[in-house]
């Protein structure tokens, strides 16, 4: 059974990895699906911080081959692994889903955020860089990601507030997320690194209009950094002992 598991997160990141392939030149949600379109939303991180999904894919790459081929037996791989699949494997179809449906595309986001974190709690505490660190980026990432997706759609859909609500809306709830992941596993570095990485994008999308919502974002990306900082001191504190 460990075998079996072990290959279906071979096979579940592959196909995840797959996906901008199969669905090449997907730039965000198109902005005419929304009945209020959504061009270049304050929620929205700025275009070169996508990039960061290069990483994740390549990281989780290695720890399915590590995890496959050095620890397809080890007992502490194994809590993580039903999560992790169940998060990839829906990943794998979420790129053309965001195609055509930007309601569905946030539900599968915030499901994949939810089985990342659980993930991630379950990584095992040793193999640190092949473990639990690659999850913890992607999730990272993600928690950033499904409340951007979510603020624009609440702003594409006129629910309440207009698109400067809803972005703060987002940021609050991406932090607090953060906060909630980041005491879920506090030697995790990669988790609130991700999310930093997102916020410091927003700052980027929003200089020179929407300052009020730079410096918010700033703010979070100090205490993430901070905590991602912490992180790391406490991993080598565990590492010495």
């Amino acid at each position: 059974m460990e075998k079996f598991k072990a290959l279906l997160v071979v096979v579940s990141t592959l196909a995840f990895a797959a996906g901008p392939f199969l669905v090449p030149g997907f730039g965000g949600f198109d902005p005419t699906l929304y009945p209020i379109p959504q061009i270049d939303p304050p929620v929205q991180p700025a275009g070169y911080a996508f990039a960061i999904w290069g990483v994740i894919y390549v990281w989780l790459v290695v720890h399915a081959g590590f995890g496959y081929f050095k620890r397809r037996h080890a007992e502490d791989w194994e809590p993580m692994r039903w999560p992790l699949i169940a998060s990839l494997a829906v990943g794998a179809i979420w790129l053309p889903v965001a195609m055509v449906s930007p309601v569905w595309a946030v539900i599968l986001i915030f499901f994949m955020l939810v089985t990342a974190l659980m993930a991630m709690n379950r990584a095992p505490f040793l193999d640190q860089w092949f473990a639990e660190e690659p999850v913890a980026l992607y999730a990272g990432w993600l928690t950033a990601a499904s409340f951007a997706g979510l603020g624009i759609l609440g702003a594409g859909y006129g629910v309440v507030f207009g698109q400067i609500g809803w972005a703060w809306i987002a940021l609050a709830g991406a932090l607090i997320t953060a906060f909630i992941g980041h005491n879920l596993r506090p030697e995790a570095v990669a988790y609130p690194l991700g999310t930093a990485w997102a916020l410091i994008a927003i700052m980027v999308q929003n200089w020179g209009s929407q300052w009020l919502l730079v410096f918010g974002a700033f703010v979070g990306a100090v205490i993430l950094l901070l905590l991602a900082a912490r992180a790391f001191q406490r991993q080598q504190r565990l590492e010495v002992r």
